[in-house]
């Protein structure tokens, strides 16, 4: 008798535990499928499976992919709920707890980002993992100055090379319209030599009431050549102004004041005033739109070049899912640059185009890349050689940066140019390389 009752016990016990093991791996496999999917990378797909999955919320295994995906595809209050809801029974995920930080900061709610980001950093988590958080940290402080006052400083310094200082001519033997064949004095044609360069600048922020603040911004560079040092030139700038945040919406207007000196002399001067507005169409796209009326004024003899500068811009950018995190700009622009002493040869139209791509690799190391093209078109036939000037000028440019801490950073930079014209006297090629190292004050 106890032997049949133990083994109906014993029978009832296998199939209890077979029925719980199907069970099981039937609410565990939309949790694996996901895991293969976000292991390929295939976020917007794994995203798509776990909406089909609705029963499975609250399935702790379920709710870390899908929140994992969520968070990833740009759903981060659906990530917040799955991630909040697998952390209750799994404290200690120091990867889930940053992914939720990570979304709380998409949502704005920086505060909770703060914390859960701190959270995460008392764990002693890998080196990489400590430099993406900080930089999540330095994103927070930079948003909150949009309701306490802030201050930023950085100094830099770098070497390069110019391969045309003085945006010469390539040959001495050039062909002009009326002149014909003429030879190019030693001044204008090409010179290439190496540089230093060195820059300081800062900004502060003082919010005065809910969204709106007073901003100021300055920045100094001088560049010296080793050979060339008539083209030495310094570039001085300064801004001040106010911004507007509402929503999505952040609306800035400035007055901003520039000098440039070539050697010591005094070369251009440009005051005037600035327009923006950024709106941020979602979590992966933004518009920026610019507008600038700036006064150009000439000292001593070029005083013939003053000119008013009326110009405008749009940039589209797109942020991609994606490895490397890489981000898409477009920007188109149109500018008309008028004379004011009667020399319509020196006035023109400008039109602009240009496409960058940036990806991060880490969180120490960042890429950009772009190419752009502007059209001038100036407004009357040059008073010597009567021929109204046409201009086409391209640039392709790279950099790469390298975060040795929150505070110092090395960068490279490259710049090919061309510019084509119709009159050969403007034509010419220059390339830059530059190295430099930057300190910032935070």
């Amino acid at each position: 008798m106890v032997q049949r009752i133990h083994g109906r016990i014993t029978r009832f016990l296998g199939v209890l535990g077979t029925t719980v093991l199907w069970y099981s791996g039937a609410l565990a496999a939309p949790a694996d499928d996901l895991k293969v999917l976000l292991d390929k990378g295939q976020v917007a797909e794994a995203y798509e499976l776990g909406s089909k999955y609705p029963d499975q919320l609250g399935n702790p295994d379920f709710d870390y992919f899908f929140g994992l995906a969520a968070v990833d595809g740009g759903h981060a209050g659906e990530a917040v709920l799955a991630l909040e809801r697998y952390l209750i029974q799994f404290p200690r995920n120091t990867v889930a707890r940053a992914e939720l930080a990570r979304a709380y900061f998409v949502l704005g709610e920086d505060d909770r980002a703060r914390e859960e980001f701190e959270n995460v950093l008392r764990e002693n988590p890998p080196a990489a993992v400590k430099d993406t958080i900080d930089r999540f940290l330095e994103s927070i402080r930079i948003r909150d100055a949009r309701y306490r006052p802030s201050s930023s400083f950085y100094l830099e310094a770098g070497i390069g090379s110019d391969s045309n200082v003085n945006a010469g001519v390539s040959g001495s033997n050039i062909f002009l319209p009326v002149f014909g064949n003429v030879s190019v004095g030693n001044a204008g044609t090409r010179k290439g030599d190496l540089y230093s360069v060195w820059g300081a600048g800062g900004q502060l922020s003082h919010p005065v009431a809910p969204g709106i603040a007073l901003f100021g911004a300055f920045g100094a560079e001088l560049k010296r050549n080793d050979r060339q040092s008539a083209f030495d030139t310094t570039n001085m700038g300064l801004a001040a102004g106010v911004s507007v945040l509402q929503d999505k919406d952040l609306y800035k207007l400035s007055y901003t004041s520039n000098q440039v000196s070539v050697e010591s002399d005094r070369f251009r001067a440009a005051n005037g005033v600035v327009g923006e507005w950024n709106h941020q169409v979602n979590e992966m796209e933004s518009l920026q739109t610019q507008a600038q009326l700036v006064r150009y004024d000439y000292p001593g003899g070029n005083q013939v070049r003053d000119a008013d500068y009326l110009g405008g811009a749009l940039t589209y950018r797109r942020a991609f899912i994606a490895n490397m995190q890489p981000v898409l700009s477009l920007t188109g622009s149109y500018a008309q640059e008028d004379n004011v002493r009667n020399r319509p040869d020196l006035g023109r139209d400008m039109y602009g185009a240009r496409i960058g791509v940036s990806v991060q690799p880490d969180s120490k190391w960042g890429f950009n890349a772009g190419f752009g093209y502007q059209q001038s078109r100036y407004n009357g036939p040059d008073t010597l050689l009567l021929t109204t000037r046409k201009d086409d000028y391209l640039s392709l440019d790279g950099s790469a940066a390298y975060l040795i801490d929150k505070n110092l950073s090395l960068r490279g930079e490259l710049v090919l140019a061309e510019n084509r014209s119709n009159i050969s006297l403007y034509r010419y090629q220059r390339n830059f390389v530059a190295v430099k190292l930057r300190y910032e004050f935070k």
